[in-house]
């Protein structure tokens, strides 16, 4: 079994920063890509950031130059970083990880976190 655990939404005014974490945990061989992807109110869930586990990135067009995704593959983590926020950033965040275990390679995801950007 394997649990992503996710921390750091909030509330937060235009313009602020917040940072999202994610912790994979349980029975795991390796975890191949990580990343964030969000679902806003009405809206299909959709891609924010993804990276693979030699550090290549992608983003979408909507967070490029304002969100950063890293990850230390020692300990599994996967955290966004979330400067410049706008209104439009406001959904709830999920954490999705491509793990390896002895059973199967499967797409895991967190519960989610939400974030609020309102004045």
């Amino acid at each position: 079994q394997v649990q992503l655990v996710e921390s750091g939404g909030g509330l937060v005014q235009p313009g602020g920063s917040l940072r999202l974490s994610c912790a994979a945990s349980g029975s795991i061989l390796s975890v191949k890509s990580m990343g964030w992807y969000r679902q806003a109110p009405g809206k299909q869930r959709a891609l924010v950031a993804v990276i693979t586990s030699v550090g290549s990135t992608n983003y979408a067009d909507s967070v490029k130059g304002r969100f950063t995704i890293t990850r230390d593959n020692a300990k599994n983590t996967v955290s966004l970083q979330m400067n410049s926020l706008k209104p439009e950033d406001t959904a709830v965040y999920y954490c999705n990880a491509r793990v390896v275990t002895m059973i199967r390679e499967w797409d895991y995801w967190g519960q989610g976190t939400r974030v609020t950007v309102s004045s």
